[in-house]
């Protein structure tokens, strides 16, 4: 069962959409169960998250976690947004499902890779940030749990 919160961002995800000329853009899938997220990002130049847009396709809970995660960056520096883990998503939604966890995974995997494309494009290094994949299988969730 889903919790009332990923029931929420489900049915009234936050910060829909695209940005036109985002600062960073990550996009990561899930090629057995067919999730695909981007997250878009617009950082200021004191590398602030000042807007945050995401498109995804899957699941509920790919879509709630897609939103939750958008919620949990906005504002956030750049140091602050990769520090947030799949399990800081999970808690924010009160929780998912085992065969779900998946899905925060993704989300964290969306925010590291448009981190990576803002580093790339503006030719900077992140502290701490790793090259991320484009494509999260059930191997990464296994290490997890």
């Amino acid at each position: 069962m889903y919790s009332d919160k990923v029931m929420d961002h489900f049915q009234n995800p936050r910060n829909v959409g695209e940005i036109q000329n985002a600062s960073g853009v990550g996009t990561v899938g899930n090629a057995k169960c067919g999730d695909i997220m981007r997250i878009y990002f617009d950082i200021d130049e004191n590398q602030i998250i000042k807007d945050v847009k995401f498109k995804t396709f899957g699941c509920g809970a790919a879509v709630a976690t897609s939103s939750m995660a958008t919620e949990l960056v906005k504002g956030k520096s750049v140091q602050e947004a990769l520090e947030i883990t799949n399990k800081a998503v999970m808690e924010a939604l009160d929780g998912l499902p085992p065969v779900k966890v998946h899905c925060s995974l993704l989300a964290e995997e969306a925010i590291h890779a448009a981190l990576w494309d803002y580093a790339e494009k503006n030719g900077i290094k992140i502290e701490g940030l790793k090259k991320p994949k484009s494509d999260i299988g059930e191997e990464e969730i296994e290490e997890e749990y």
